[in-house]
């Protein structure tokens, strides 16, 4: 079980990064054979991006919600991002060739994908009484005092 950090902390993180979204609703539930393979492809995807911590994947968790699976990513930059997804020798670029093939737009199995540039300081968050969780996993988590006591001052909008 993950240690939780007693009090209010939050999270730095040095530069630019992207956070990205990407997951799978199952659109029609009996066509397992549709569904199953395209579930399958993102363990594999992230296995080989965490092995290869060059390839800018800084964290990634995943969250199921009924039938819609959703996994955010955290990216050092969109130019790792899109490497990786155009990247011919990697997992991404078959995977997403298969799901065109084989699934397409017959509608049995629904993909999605939302991707936010994030600018140095341009973000904030808190964490109480938590496991490291989120983008704490992407930076560091550090105590939430001094400046970084409220949202308005952690994401630099405090009244001077």
């Amino acid at each position: 079980m993950a240690a939780i950090h007693n009090g209010r902390f939050t999270v730095k993180i040095e530069g630019d990064f992207v956070v990205f979204l990407i997951g799978m609703r199952i659109n029609r539930l009996l066509l397992v054979h549709k569904w199953l393979p395209v579930s399958r492809a993102m363990p594999r995807m992230l296995k080989e991006l965490f092995q290869h911590k060059e390839m800018g994947l800084l964290h990634a968790h995943s969250f199921f919600s009924g039938r819609t699976v959703m996994v955010v990513q955290y990216w050092r930059s969109f130019e790792h991002l899109h490497a990786y997804a155009h990247a011919r020798d990697l997992a991404h670029l078959p995977a997403w060739a298969e799901f065109n093939r084989k699934v397409g737009g017959n509608g049995s199995v629904g993909i999605f994908h939302e991707t936010y540039l994030v600018k140095e300081g341009a973000y904030e968050a808190v964490y109480g009484n938590m496991p490291t969780f989120g983008l704490a996993l992407a930076g560091e988590m550090v105590p939430a005092i001094g400046r970084m006591q409220n949202a308005k001052s952690r994401i630099g909008k405090a009244e001077e």
